[in-house]
């Protein structure tokens, strides 16, 4: 590889791996130091993105963690690996045997199982050794839009990384994004566009992810689909439509974490969409079909999975999900014991809240998670990426989140990190594009 135009420059010894391209990625990940994020680029994408001038200095440059200033290397095999995992998954939940077994325990308003394609499916990915190691499924995944100005803004640090940063720009992203919003449009058999999208989140202008907001509601408004960012309290529900200002709205873009919609503020949008009057992605059918944390209990059940009569290769790739169980106080002593090679979860969580390390947990804490609902899962530790934080080399935490659709790739994006979970708080940090090495 030829001397990158930043310094420093890479550095280091290789690793010791038999797989030359898997072994170069983990050198790169290790050693290569080079700022390959143009933030006035970045400010011009932005500026574009949003048709506010201002945009960057408002909502960028006073959220400095959100954006890593290095990129991440794997190997393509990765991405084929976690996409046979998202397949498999797909496979399976289209079953009428999944269907029966997540929506017997759903709430309400989930059992319906007739709309459940969903915007931004995410996938997120740990990459230690082995095969990549799903960990989390999630509905609404946040920053694919600010992903994707970001792959637009980036420099190739040497001559080999030149064509791996012209892949991963997504030249096509806008057109494949609204292409996925007017089939969940068309899902029930309409043949025209929306009139009104309404992107919906409580208290929009305080979210971390505001910014992509905005940038949503100008891609839709330069594509002749009015658009408006709102709170779910702004919304009205009078039996036939459901308005904002006294406008119709036709379809709403879910931003909120309370995926059943059992929040008295959100009464209006839940029976707009029960009543089919209003198209709602993701929707409580969604979430309840793929991202309920029970789930991953189920899809780790191999023997009760195959015994619905899928196919080996599915099983094959649903065998590399880290093992999920339910936590009970029957079992409290064996969790107790098996904790340090466990990672708690909260059935209803989100965002990595009150999530806990097993070798970080006090018996205080254990003792709330058995008086809560938790699902446990095997530790799947994330690989690093080194970063230089005033001058100095630091290792970052990394996962890998596939932004999907109906089970295809909009776009794949890394998150750095310190501490149990993300968090964007983390100098050197943030999201970060990835570089696929082909072999």
């Amino acid at each position: 590889m030829t001397t990158p135009v930043q310094t420093p420059q890479h550095q280091g010894g290789a690793p010791d791996c038999r797989d030359l391209v898997r072994c170069s990625a983990a050198e790169l990940n290790r050693s290569c130091f080079c700022i390959t994020l143009d933030r006035g680029q970045l400010a011009a994408e932005m500026e574009t993105g949003s048709g506010d001038p201002d945009f960057y200095n408002t909502y960028i440059a006073t959220r400095p963690h959100l954006f890593s200033s290095v990129p991440v290397f794997l190997p393509q095999s990765d991405l084929d690996a976690m996409l046979g995992i998202v397949h498999a998954i797909e496979a399976v939940v289209r079953t009428p045997q999944w269907a029966e077994a997540m929506l017997a325990h759903a709430p309400v308003a989930a059992r319906r199982a007739d709309d459940v394609a969903g915007v931004f499916m995410g996938y997120d990915f740990h990459l230690g050794t082995g095969p990549p190691r799903l960990i989390e499924i999630n509905t609404n995944a946040g920053g694919a839009f600010l992903n994707a100005l970001s792959a637009r803004a980036q420099l190739a640090c040497c001559e080999e990384v030149e064509p791996l940063k012209a892949r991963n720009t997504t030249p096509n992203f806008e057109r494949r994004v609204l292409a996925m919003f007017e089939a969940e449009w068309r899902r029930p058999g309409r043949v025209d566009r929306p009139g009104l999208i309404a992107i919906v989140d409580e208290e929009p202008t305080k979210q971390y992810l505001y910014p992509e907001f905005l940038i949503a509601r100008r891609m839709f408004e330069d594509n002749g689909i009015a658009a408006v960012v709102a709170a779910p309290e702004d919304l009205s529900y009078d039996g036939v439509d459901l308005t904002i200002d006294g406008r119709r709205i036709d379809l709403v873009y879910n931003r909120l974490t309370d995926f059943s919609l059992d929040e008295p503020a959100h009464a209006a949008l839940r029976k707009a969409w029960q009543d089919r009057s209003v198209v709602l992605t993701p929707n409580p059918d969604t979430h309840a079909l793929y991202a309920d944390k029970t789930n991953l209990v189920v899809l780790t059940d191999l023997e009760l999975v195959g015994s619905w009569g899928v196919d080996q290769e599915t099983l094959n790739a649903l065998a590399t999900i880290p093992r999920a169980e339910r936590v009970t106080y029957e079992r409290a002593d064996e969790f107790w014991r098996r904790r340090k090679g466990l990672f708690f979860k909260p059935v209803a969580g989100y965002g990595g809240k009150a999530v806990y390390r097993g070798d970080k947990l006090t018996r205080s804490v254990f003792q709330e998670i058995l008086a809560s609902s938790y699902i446990v899962q095997d530790i799947a530790l994330p690989s690093e990426r080194t970063v230089l934080v005033d001058g100095q080399p630091s290792t970052r935490k990394m996962d890998v989140r596939l932004y999907t659709y109906g089970g295809e790739l909009l776009l794949a994006a890394a998150r750095l990190y310190q501490g149990q979970t993300t968090n964007f708080r983390t100098e050197g940090g943030g999201f970060a594009p990835v570089h696929f090495l082909a072999s």
